[in-house]
């Protein structure tokens, strides 16, 4: 049997070398910039290398149709320094429109009355500051806002396709229903306006707080572990709960991305995931950015990563109770394994909230944000780098990343046939690891692929 015979099954999983050149999944690695964090950051310092989309934030919606540009600092000056040092990185540039708080700006601009001029606005502002496309970020985004959302998603799209060059459309999508709203109205109006996107990025992060009848739980976990509420007993949310909505729902998986945000919310009076607290004990809640929580409250000693939620946290213990602290923040094993996530799931990206927060301007050149850098290890990760023919024996090499485990997996037949598991969690090294096959040769057709957790 001659080594060119190997067949190697590209899957969404892996990165595949083909005589020395890889070939990259292609996930998108979406990143909010705000311009009100210019002095944290400056455009030029964003890892394009990376971060293939950068939506600019944002313009806000007023409730007669017009758009206000001036809040957020958005001037002519700034959209132009921006749109071209992303240019001059590769990388598409986007401007988004909404965020945290706009519900009632939307509901006014997007009246019968006010949508053509609104949308107008919109694509104006676009095309004169030479963006690439438009974020939509609407927020609180609930049922009742379903019928106004779809015009105005339907119509922005069509004023978009007017123009000769292609113009993206994106959004940041709600992971779960407001409270109180129907628990799938949402996902069915994705579904049914999924061709109008070029991506729906889900903001899973905010998925915890000190609410009545909660526990303290994760900012933005990939699995619920089977943990449900005591006081309801629903099952607490999580990334892939979110994900499994809009796909069970219609929404089709290469259109979705899951949220990473880098930041974390530190909870006072408690250490630990999981926990609850009397009506008179409440604890306090607030978010802090990954670099302040790694500048002040990081101890390696405190550290944890739970297996089953796949979250990292921090558990400090203080001479006064009232001052323990439970944080629970994405971290770079987080970030590797959402992009693992993201893979195996068969989905299209990973949004970032947002690029600021990772950054430290304190560090060496290329450690400057350690959040990126590791998403960038992981997307390059695993590469087949070598097949052999050793005594009898299929062997064949990846190069690995430290923080990760990977599984190989083949089969004999692609259309349909089960995958069965050749060699199971095997540890990233971030050398050469070697796994032979000793049945592959004589066995007929077998083919392999390498699938990475969770």
């Amino acid at each position: 049997m001659r080594l060119q015979s190997i067949s190697w099954a590209v899957a969404v999983v892996l990165w595949l070398s083909v005589a020395g050149s890889p070939l990259r999944a292609a996930l998108w690695i979406t990143g909010y910039y705000p311009q009100y964090e210019q002095s944290q950051i400056a455009v030029s310092k964003i890892n394009f290398a990376t971060v293939t989309h950068v939506i600019h934030f944002c313009l806000e919606a007023e409730p007669d149709g017009t758009i206000d540009s001036a809040d957020n600092g958005l001037t002519e000056t700034a959209c132009s320094s921006f749109v071209a040092t992303v240019h001059n990185g590769g990388r598409k540039a986007l401007i988004c429109v909404g965020g945290a708080g706009s519900e009632a700006g939307f509901e006014g601009a997007t009246t019968p009355d006010n949508l053509p001029s609104f949308v107008s606005s919109l694509a104006g502002f676009m095309s004169s500051n030479n963006y690439d496309g438009v974020d939509i970020d609407w927020e609180p985004l609930s049922s009742a806002d379903v019928p106004q959302y779809t015009n105005f998603v339907k119509a922005l799209r069509s004023a978009l396709n007017k123009y000769s060059a292609q113009k993206l459309l994106t959004v940041a999508a709600p992971a779960y229903p407001e409270y109180g709203d129907s628990p799938t109205a949402e996902y069915t109006m994705f579904a049914s306006i999924e061709d109008q996107f070029d991506q729906i990025n889900i903001m899973t992060y905010d998925l915890s707080g000190p609410y009545e009848g909660w526990v303290t739980w994760y900012n933005s976990p990939i699995y619920d572990g089977g943990y449900t509420f005591p006081s309801t007993g629903g099952l607490v949310p999580s990334d892939n709960g979110a994900v499994d909505n809009f796909i069970a729902n219609g929404v089709a998986p290469g259109k979705l991305a899951v949220g990473l945000p880098f930041y974390g919310y530190i909870w006072l009076g408690v250490t630990q995931p999981r926990e609850g607290w009397s009506s008179t004990n409440t604890p306090t809640f607030s978010a802090f950015t990954y670099q302040t929580i790694v500048n002040t409250y990081y101890q390696s000693n405190c550290y944890h990563w739970d297996t089953v939620a796949q979250a990292a946290y921090l558990s400090l213990t203080n001479a006064q109770p009232a001052n323990d602290m439970f944080i629970s923040y994405d971290d770079a094993s987080a970030c590797q394994t959402k992009v693992s996530y993201a893979r195996n799931r068969g989905l299209g990206g990973i949004m970032i909230w947002e690029l600021s927060q990772d950054y430290f301007a304190n560090r060496s050149a290329g450690q400057e944000t350690p959040l990126v850098q590791a998403l960038s290890q992981s997307l390059a990760t695993p590469q087949i780098e070598s097949a052999d023919i050793q005594g009898g024996s299929v062997a064949f090499s990846f190069s690995s990343l430290p923080l990760a485990e990977y599984r190989i997996l083949w089969t004999s037949n692609l259309n349909g046939g089960a995958w069965e598991t050749l060699s199971n969690n095997i540890p990233g090294t971030g050398g050469l690891v070697w796994i032979t096959d000793q049945i592959g040769i004589g066995a007929g057709a077998r083919f392999y692929r390498v699938q990475t957790p969770p």
